[in-house]
């Protein structure tokens, strides 16, 4: 691997939290990618919302085919800016393992309900998986992942929060949140990965679900662009039944033109400011980016997708609904804790209402959309979704 200097090298890691003997085949950051991918929250992802929910129908995008284009994205700029691929794609394939079902509906329904005990960060809650809430090793909770794939997860952080990491972990993941430092490059990365695949994805589904139309993305300068360019090389592409040729086509060319963008952006970053290592990055401003013509046209795009997309009106009749599950869930959990499966039951038990409330946002973040709705359905008598 044809590494730069500024790249996260495996040998150089901060190493785990629990110290193992390296693998024989593998670097650090290829054990990470394996492990996430063994573990249970990831399969859980294949039943979690994106935009729609999981049984609205088959080939809408899922929270796991999600992480699995964002990896995709990552690797492919990863590995033209000679930084590290694998580390990128350890941190794609985890970055959503603690987000709740039905997307962010749930995630700001459990957010509410969880205000007087700190709140809910889906962040934190995806490093809480990792570090803590899998059980696969006799030896330790968690899935011990290096300290350079555990940063990356964790993309946004409260002050207090980082302070309480900072307090149970010196100098680990919450330091550069309170020291207002940048993370690896390879972080950085897959913060932008993610934001060019659900901005270029919930198109595609939106269409698909006839929420959105062609004829509306006309009014999106990034869209339109080529789209026009894709039916002028291809006339055909307007004809009967092509619709889903043309979209493709014009989502294919889009996506490219940002990972080029976001390619040349960089280069000219990292040429301007010559980080020399890693621990120079941090010190830096983000330098993995957009030009700033593509960062306003990828902003429109988003301010396109909110007002037309998430706020329609049959979107948010599932996010009131997906609300209402939540919170009802955590306030019958709350009061019941024996209604949750055993293990979770046990621990809610053990401590004060603070133990009982993160216990009980434990369970509910780690449920998938149907466990969620059966339970609801089985505790209030009421099916709120089909």
């Amino acid at each position: 691997m044809n590494l730069a200097p500024f790249a996260c090298h495996p040998a150089n890691s901060k190493g785990r939290l629990h110290p193992e003997v390296a693998a024989p085949t593998r670097t650090d950051y290829q054990r990470d990618r394996d492990r996430i991918v063994h573990s249970t929250a990831f399969r859980r992802l294949v039943y979690k919302t994106q935009v729609f929910l999981n049984h609205e129908g088959d080939l809408f995008r899922t929270r796991l085919t999600h992480s699995l284009e964002v990896a995709q994205l990552g690797r492919s700029i990863a590995r033209a800016l000679q930084i590290n691929e694998d580390l990128v794609e350890a941190i794609s394939l985890a970055h959503d393992l603690g987000h709740t079902p039905f997307g962010h509906a749930g995630q700001d329904a459990l957010n509410e309900c969880m205000k007087p005990f700190g709140g809910f960060e889906h962040n934190l809650q995806s490093l809480r998986v990792v570090d803590s809430l899998e059980e696969r090793y006799p030896a330790y909770d968690g899935l011990n992942l290096t300290f350079e794939t555990r940063e990356g997860i964790l993309k946004h952080c409260s002050l207090q929060n980082a302070q309480r990491l900072e307090a149970q972990e010196p100098n680990g993941v919450g330091w550069r949140f309170l020291h207002k430092q940048q993370p690896s490059l390879e972080a950085q990365l897959c913060n932008l990965a993610d934001e060019i695949a659900y901005n270029a994805h919930d198109i595609d589904d939106g269409v698909r679900s006839g929420l959105l139309t062609l004829d509306q993305l006309d009014d999106v300068p990034l869209f339109a662009r080529f789209r026009d360019e894709a039916t002028k090389e291809h006339p055909q592409l307007l004809g009967q039944g092509m619709q889903r040729r043309c979209l493709h086509e014009s989502i294919r060319r889009m996506l490219s033109a940002q990972v080029y963008d976001v390619m040349d952006a960089t280069r000219e970053a990292i040429n301007e400011y010559r980080p020399t290592d890693v621990e120079s990055v941090r010190a830096l401003p983000v330098l993995v980016r957009f030009s700033p013509l593509m960062r306003e046209q990828s902003l429109e795009l988003k301010r396109f997708l909110f007002r037309s997309l998430y706020r329609h009106p049959q979107v948010m009749e599932m996010t009131g609904n997906a609300k209402r599950i939540v919170r009802d869930l955590f306030a019958i959990y709350v009061n019941s804790p024996a209604e949750m499966k055993p293990a979770f039951a046990w621990k809610a038990q053990q401590g004060d209402d603070t133990v009982r409330a993160v216990t009980v946002a434990d369970f509910i973040a780690g449920m998938t959309d149907r466990f969620a709705i059966r339970e609801h359905e089985r505790l209030s008598g009421e099916r709120l979704m089909a």
